[in-house]
């Protein structure tokens, strides 16, 4: 599957649905709501370690390392057969979609977790297409903090520190590049989708198609996801880039903690990603007095919000087989998150 996988790498809220569906628009990709298949991978205790588990997680570690220093070839057997578990997966699904459309020939996996485990899946996947998508970062926040938090930065802050976790990962990766890779920031492709694409296309050595922007015209199944903004348009559209700066700008307690953000990232980081400090900035200083956001609501945003009131207490079901499975969905989520 090495020369059929393309992966789009970027932080949660910053428009990944959208540059899939783009891509996933080209007769040649078929794409899948985020499969999450590479993290448990890599959270098997060999490469990254697990925190909890409803198994003993620590000697599962120590013996998977046993076991694999006794392999003939080590790590590298290791790899192989965690390889051959995802090439299967992968290569299921997409000899599934080729029944129905024969031109299909890659398949694009767009999780941003995977971010966050990308010594790993470089390793795993050397030669796979890495597609990267950045964002201004405080831009990611406030959608993140708008859209599954009702506005509350500190909330969403506390429970994931988006900009602090996914910037630097995804900067070490920019700057090492130890798998092929283009970057793309969105907001040059909600300004200019078709150039945008053009250059994605060409790097995935596939012919141009300045259709696929109208990403509406290929269907994709409903799943894992933040569908938010793309089932309202048709095509990107641009503007609201800056919304950010016009929230910070209204409000002198998100603006403090937005420093506090940025703060702990390195000039190398904001540079892999577009940014100097001043750059990062600028648009606060035309924002004005500023204005809160209108807040998301849909069955996604919903669903995030009644994790939310879960986790603090606040939490009541219907009967029934299929209400108690959601709960004890919900209240997994949430206790994987906490520990």
């Amino acid at each position: 599957m090495q020369d059929q996988l393309i992966f789009v790498v970027s932080p949660p809220r910053a428009g990944s649905t959208l540059l899939q569906r783009m891509l996933g628009a080209h007769e040649a990709i078929f794409t899948h709501p985020e499969p999450h298949l590479i993290t448990p991978l890599a959270h098997l205790g060999y490469h990254d370690r697990v925190d909890a588990a409803p198994y003993d997680h620590i000697n599962a570690a120590e013996a998977i390392r046993s076991f694999v220093a006794e392999l003939p070839g080590g790590e590298a057997d290791y790899l192989d057969g965690l390889r051959a578990y995802a090439d299967i997966m992968y290569g299921r699904m997409l000899a599934g979609a080729q029944k129905e459309r024969p031109a299909l020939s890659r398949f694009l996996d767009k999780t941003p977790a995977y971010a966050l485990v990308l010594p790993f899946l470089a390793e795993l996947y050397p030669h796979a297409k890495y597609v990267v998508l950045t964002r201004h970062p405080l831009a990611v926040f406030s959608s993140y903090a708008n859209s599954f938090y009702a506005g509350d930065w500190q909330a969403a802050h506390a429970f994931n520190p988006v900009v602090e976790r996914y910037v630097p990962a995804m900067a070490r990766f920019l700057e090492e590049r130890p798998a092929p890779l283009v970057q793309v920031r969105y907001e040059e492709v909600v300004a200019d989708p078709e150039g945008q694409l053009e250059r994605v296309f060409a790097y995935l050595g596939l012919e141009n198609d300045p259709d696929a922007v109208n990403y509406q015209k290929t269907e994709m199944k409903e799943g894992m996801g933040d569908p938010i903004g793309v089932q309202k348009h048709s095509r990107p559209k641009a503007g609201g880039e800056h919304k950010w700066a016009e929230e910070l700008a209204a409000d002198p307690a998100k603006r403090a903690l937005a420093e506090r953000m940025i703060a702990q990232l390195t000039d190398a980081d904001l540079a892999a990603w577009g940014y100097d400090r001043d750059s990062l900035w600028a648009p606060l200083a035309e924002a004005g007095e500023g204005k809160a956001p209108k807040q998301t609501l849909n069955k996604y945003t919903m669903q995030r919000r009644v994790m939310m009131a879960l986790r603090k207490g606040v939490h009541a079901t219907e009967g029934g087989e299929n209400a108690v499975r959601r709960l004890r969905y919900y209240c997994d989520v949430i206790l994987r998150d906490r520990l």
